[in-house]
């Protein structure tokens, strides 16, 4: 990544950095929704599983026509089941169960916090500092999303408690993610083959969330609905394989920390959406809030970038 991070100065009005950055915020901000959509008389676990078995076998193909070795040797195999685990089991699993509580954009606003958890774990792990100006705007950003939650708290059609639970399983989903995120930054994962590394962590993902599925709510079940299986093909081919490979190629062009400014709109088109399909209501605590959490991200930002 240091090597990435260093030479990645590309301008960011270049065709080849905004058209990339430009389709994976849009991507990724609208996954949100279909995520809701996702939502059904199929049990959520099935539904994940569903997403990430179609989406590794389309990386899988992606690997094949970049002629990508498959085979990682036993400890990538290894470091790709335990990425699969912590990312495409754990993470979405309570990702999706969060938007049975809370409106997609609402998940969507606290995972845009993600650069938080990652720099306290990198600071754990890698012993990477974090400097005033950043703990300066999570601090900020929390606030925000603080008040956010509040708004939801008080104006809900759910009961509150079943609010707290979906704020509990939003933040378990964000610290899964984050340790997905600092495990991409080890030296292994700088070693293997990012596009097979990402097919196998999906495939074993999408196997283990099948047998968490038939554990917990029984054998296989399916919606046949046109929408349903739309979202299915959107999240895993658009979600998944088009997204994944161009923001990290997005990092190599320039920077981690300007790639980053992706979790700042992401959010807004979530928000968005969440506003004209599933009936969000703003007032005055929630516009606060929202304000804040992007002043705060945009502040944490800036200081990673320049730290």
């Amino acid at each position: 990544m240091t090597s990435e991070q260093s030479n990645g100065t590309a301008h960011f009005l270049n065709a080849k950095v905004l058209v990339p950055f430009t389709i994976v915020t849009i991507i990724w901000g609208s996954t949100w929704l279909v995520i809701r959509g996702q939502i059904s008389d199929v049990p959520v676990s099935w539904s994940v599983a569903y997403r990430f078995l179609v989406a590794a076998a389309a990386m899988f193909l992606l690997a094949r026509y970049r002629r990508v070795t498959l085979w990682l040797g036993w400890p990538g195999m290894a470091f790709a089941a335990c990425l699969g685990i912590m990312q495409f089991v754990l993470n979405f699993n309570l990702v999706y169960r969060a938007e049975v509580h809370l409106t997609s954009g609402l998940v969507a606003m606290l995972y845009a916090l993600l650069l938080v958890p990652n720099s306290l774990l990198s600071w754990i792990i890698f012993r990477q500092p974090a400097g005033r100006a950043f703990i300066f705007g999570s601090f900020i950003a929390i606030c925000g999303i603080a008040l956010l939650f509040l708004h939801e708290y008080r104006t809900s059609r759910v009961a509150p408690d079943q609010v707290l639970l979906g704020i509990a399983l939003g933040v378990g989903g964000t610290l899964c993610a984050s340790v997905a995120n600092v495990m991409q930054g080890s030296g292994i994962a700088r070693r293997l083959p990012m596009v097979a590394t990402l097919a196998w962590a999906m495939l074993l993902g999408g196997l283990f969330d099948a047998l968490g599925a038939w554990i917990l709510a029984g054998p296989p079940s399916f919606d046949t609905r046109p929408l349903y299986i739309a979202g299915i093909l959107y999240l895993a081919i658009a979600g998944s394989v088009v997204t994944f490979p161009l923001y990290f190629r997005l990092i190599e062009e320039i920077g981690a920390g300007r790639a980053a400014y992706t979790s700042v709109l992401i959010p807004i088109i979530a928000m968005l959406l969440s506003t004209l399909f599933e009936g969000y209501r703003w007032s005055p605590l929630a516009l606060t809030g929202a304000a804040l959490a992007l002043l705060g991200m945009v502040v944490a930002m800036r200081a990673k970038t320049t730290s």
